[in-house]
């Protein structure tokens, strides 16, 4: 599943409805119960991706989603070529703790740059239950 994105409002809103639907989308095809939790956890690293491209960058930025048996690959893309940088944990610091709520809530996180900006890949393990 993909989107892309510009500078319109609503986009973080519409990136987490994608990942809720996307993931609705599982376990229609697969018939594993995906518990709640998985679906905030997935929906919250989205946000936090979507709003790092909206935020740092100025052309057109979009998430693609793809199910990997064991668990979702999440990239998203936007026209920076600059890689996203984690900040060292300090709980006094306001805001800026995206990268680090990713890199807590994933398995991976990679960068890559390509030629029309970088994109950002994670990889979320989905610890399904069995189905009801």
């Amino acid at each position: 599943m993909s989107e892309v994105y510009g500078r319109e409002s609503g986009t973080i809103a519409r990136a987490r409805m994608c990942m809720a639907a996307f993931l609705d989308g599982v376990r229609a095809r697969t018939g594993v119960a995906i518990p709640r939790h998985v679906t905030d956890a997935a929906q919250l690293v989205v946000s936090e991706l979507v709003t790092n491209a909206a935020k740092h960058t100025s052309g057109p930025y979009g998430l693609d989603l793809e199910f990997a048996g064991h668990g979702v690959e999440i990239t998203v893309w936007d026209s920076s070529p600059e890689p996203p940088v984690a900040m060292s944990p300090d709980p006094q610091r306001i805001g800026r703790h995206g990268l680090e709520i990713v890199s807590a809530l994933t398995e991976a996180v990679s960068s890559t740059t390509t030629d029309r900006g970088k994109s950002v890949t994670v990889l979320l393990r989905l610890p399904v239950a069995d189905p009801a």
